[in-house]
């Protein structure tokens, strides 16, 4: 378990730590990161995986996303409705297939809307996160999208965050509807499960 700082810290203290040491990381180290997670993705097997498109500082790239449909697996990415509501999801199909979605920076499958209950087809559901601690608690950007969808995941399905390896820590602030990990996909360990 890596630790980032003290486990004492507020969850907009942490955001801000995180987002800062990501946006220090070098580019090369970005990249080989991203070629990392693409392996490590690519030993996973399952028939439907929810995934999603790395931007800015997240790790990963769209090669992350790939190597799930060239392994087999139909995709599901998110797309955003509102600020306020449950993710819908839609088949990737391809980069080709991709457009911008109504929130900056973010790219979203131009297909079909499958509805929120989509994700409950996932056996596998990629979660983007800031940072995952050992019992499970993710810290995600704060806009609660990820908490009001997964509760539709299906029981038994795995949940993975995927976080640098430094972003594995021992303790996050949680709270009781926070929906708790039952893995962690990092670059340098691939899949971690949790409670550690």
């Amino acid at each position: 378990m890596h630790a980032l700082g003290n486990e004492h810290l507020s969850k907009a203290e942490w955001r801000d730590r995180v987002t800062r040491a990501r946006a220090g990381q070098a580019a090369e180290s970005h990249a080989r990161e991203a070629s990392a997670l693409v392996s490590a993705v690519a030993k996973v097997t399952a028939n439907t995986v929810c995934a999603y498109l790395p931007f800015g500082t997240e790790p990963g790239t769209t090669a992350f996303v790939d190597a799930l449909a060239a392994g087999g697996a139909r995709v599901l990415l998110p797309v955003i409705r509102s600020r306020t509501d449950p993710l819908d999801w839609a088949e990737y199909t391809g980069e080709a297939e991709l457009v911008p979605s109504r929130f900056r920076g973010i790219r979203e499958p131009g297909g079909k809307r499958l509805g929120t209950e989509a994700v409950g087809a996932a056996e596998l559901v990629l979660v983007p996160a800031l940072a995952v601690d050992s019992r499970g608690v993710r810290l995600g950007r704060g806009a609660g999208h990820y908490d009001r969808s997964l509760v539709f995941a299906a029981a038994g399905a795995t949940l993975l965050a995927v976080v640098r390896d430094e972003e594995l820590v021992e303790r996050l602030p949680g709270e009781p509807h926070d929906v708790r990990m039952t893995g962690a996909l990092t670059p340098g360990r691939g899949v971690v499960e949790l409670p550690v």
